[in-house]
């Protein structure tokens, strides 16, 4: 049976540069960080000069952390995405309301309160799975629980392995979790939300070659 493409998506992009060299790598998704109180926080304005500068084929996520369903149509009206991430306390309905607008994306953690059969509140969403941080929500550097991870599958229409992934483990982390996509944020940093052209390039690369080997068993 042949495999869908592995997705990759590029989180954390504040400089256009950034973005333009996720799209030449072949990044399918950039993540556009809404939440006022992240190191990666841009304005709306500019992110719709991030979005206008690359190719229709890479899709813009407006990244959020208990955002209203008005705040993120306010924002989706300036920038033009029409994919959301949600980070945070989010009941289901706010979920349901906006994916009737919107592809969402539902963000969990994999802390001591998480069960795999969790993602089914969510039916109607894909699900990122991403470690567990007391303060921070994303981009922390650590790796979420790959197992835990990878019991969603049977539960998660479309499922986003994010946490700590960089050139070195994705390799690993594709083949324990399988997941259909992954996300990189400080795995591909020079600081917060500098990112490193090399290092893209490596990721994107060490992706590649993960999803050439799985395909060949």
């Amino acid at each position: 049976m042949k495999m869908n493409r592995l997705q990759i998506k590029v989180c954390g992009i504040t400089r256009i540069d950034d973005a333009r060299t996720c799209a030449e790598f072949g990044a399918e998704m950039i993540g556009l960080n809404f939440y006022r109180q992240s190191p990666r926080y841009i304005e709306p304005e500019l992110a719709r000069e991030i979005v206008q500068a690359v190719p229709r084929s890479v899709c813009p996520v407006g990244v959020f952390v208990e955002a209203s369903v008005d705040e993120v149509r306010e924002i989706a009206a300036i920038v033009d995405f029409r994919c959301v991430q949600l980070h945070g306390n989010i009941l289901p309905e706010t979920c349901r309301k906006l994916a009737q607008e919107f592809r969402v994306i539902r963000a969990l953690r994999t802390d001591i309160r998480f069960r795999p059969e969790d993602v089914q509140l969510f039916s109607g969403c894909d699900v990122l799975i991403d470690a567990h941080h007391p303060e921070l929500h994303g981009g922390t550097g650590q790796t979420c629980d790959w197992p835990m991870a990878r019991a969603t599958l049977a539960s998660a229409r479309f499922l986003i392995l994010s946490g700590g992934l960089n050139a070195r483990n994705v390799s690993d982390a594709i083949a324990a979790v399988a997941p259909h996509a992954v996300d990189v944020c400080s795995g591909v940093e020079s600081a917060p939300g500098v990112k490193d052209r090399r290092a893209i390039e490596r990721f994107i690369a060490a992706v590649r070659q993960a999803e050439a080997v799985l395909t060949s068993h």
